[in-house]
């Protein structure tokens, strides 16, 4: 004969529900490892083979136009890319993913209560493109820094400037640099002359507010300090290819 909570049916149906409980969350738990293991596949996968990213995928599932044709690195001109460099990441060639001291001086004035910048590196902004969402976020943020730097170990300087060309947003819709040139002067990225390029560089962060083809004076404004600064930034893009170099 039995124990008595043996034969009780309340605790009988007590050790069946936590141990349908305990399956849940280990079955829980390997899907959340999956997910975070992904991205890290993922890059692997992305040294050899052309990405999309998350916002693409968004619009296609949400049945909304993409524009979006992948080019080389070699066939985007010198000038776009020195552009893009400075205006995005003037310290790309310098960090290993996250730039650590635009970072903590982000987080310093966070602490003191100041409005700070994003201090988001190229490494960052592709992890985002490709991983995560848009948005200020500061969970988004956290998950960003291990990605770049994984990004940054696995792929070279210029294939992962390649695919944040690739993926970056120049209006809504139109992703990647030759998409972009298209849309706003009528010719490839490897067309792209200096002007034109600071134009596009500063359309990245406001691709819904701002128009290379159709700028205002402000954003004019903006093109010039980056036309300036990559005049007098030849240091800046040591580590990409050759023709890169001033």
């Amino acid at each position: 004969m039995g124990t008595l909570a043996e034969t009780d049916p309340v605790a009988e149906r007590t050790r069946r529900s936590r141990r349908r409980a305990a399956r849940v969350l280990r079955r829980a738990g390997w899907v959340l490892l999956a997910l975070a293991a992904l991205p890290f596949v993922l890059t692997l996968l992305y040294s050899v083979i052309n990405p999309v990213s998350t916002l693409m995928l968004g619009r296609w599932l949400t049945g909304q136009p993409v524009a979006r044709s992948w080019v080389p690195l070699e066939a985007v001109s010198a000038p776009l890319i020195r552009a893009v460099v400075v205006s995005e990441d003037a310290r790309y060639c310098m960090h290993w993913g996250v730039d650590t001291a635009q970072l903590s001086q982000v987080v310093e004035g966070f602490m003191a209560g100041e409005e700070t910048r994003g201090a988001s590196t190229i490494s960052m902004q592709t992890a985002k493109n490709l991983f995560l969402w848009p948005g200020r976020s500061y969970v988004r943020k956290a998950l960003e820094i291990p990605i770049a730097l994984w990004l940054d170990l696995v792929l070279s300087k210029d294939r992962l400037l390649e695919i944040y060309l690739n993926i970056a947003e120049f209006a809504p819709g139109v992703f990647g640099v030759e998409a972009g040139a298209e849309r706003a002067f009528g010719k490839p990225a490897a067309r792209i002359s200096a002007a034109e390029a600071a134009l596009m560089a500063t359309t990245l962060p406001d691709p819904d507010g701002r128009n290379p083809g159709k700028p205002s004076s402000g954003h004019r404004q903006l093109a010039g300090r980056v036309t300036r600064e990559v005049g007098r930034s030849d240091w800046v893009f040591y580590c990409l290819e050759p023709r890169v170099r001033p």
